[in-house]
């Protein structure tokens, strides 16, 4: 994308990021009802590479600037509580996790969770997707990309590499015992 992005660069770029989260939030509340069964895992590390691809996008693209450089009153966001409580209770195994949170910085590794890494991701989400909703997509931008670098992008990583390493141990484990078997 180019440094100054006409009106229309950004409304493509606001409806192709607005997809990604809706997406996001609709796989993360299947799987928070238990609609992943056995697959949980692997839908969930699905629906975070996905929306990591809008970060992507999002920090690739020239800084979002509001014209008034400030967002409108938005009210409440949605409680995602019980988003949060399912997925606790479909990830109990693999919820706890430690994570370096900056690689540069800070060089303790740090106790996390999946199903809090999963909603913090989803409220900024949401966040953004409701202006989008309200027919303002450059302030739905702005949020995504401000709250990508300042907060959900790190979440979303970190969570990223805990399913990875979920499912690649299963996986690595079957061949063993498979090759082993043989």
């Amino acid at each position: 994308m180019s440094d100054a992005n006409s009106p229309q660069e950004w409304t493509a770029l606001a409806e192709r990021v607005a997809k990604h989260v809706e997406n996001y939030l609709g796989g993360l509340e299947a799987v928070a009802r238990g609609d992943g069964g056995t697959q949980t895992v692997s839908l969930l590390l699905l629906e975070v590479s996905q929306i990591i691809l809008a970060g992507a996008q999002l920090g690739a693209s020239a800084d979002v600037i509001l014209p008034d450089n400030w967002e409108p009153e938005m009210g409440d966001d949605p409680d995602l509580d019980a988003v949060r409580t399912g997925l606790a209770e479909r990830l109990v195994a693999v919820d706890e996790y430690v994570e370096v949170f900056d690689p540069y910085k800070d060089t303790e590794p740090t106790a996390y969770r999946l199903s809090d890494d999963l909603v913090d991701v989803a409220s900024d989400l949401v966040h953004g997707l409701r202006h989008y909703q309200r027919d303002r997509p450059l302030e739905a931008l702005w949020w995504w990309q401000y709250s990508y670098f300042n907060h959900w992008g790190n979440h979303a990583g970190a969570a990223l590499r805990a399913l990875h390493a979920v499912v690649a141990n299963v996986r690595l484990n079957v061949a063993e015992e498979v090759a082993a078997a043989g």
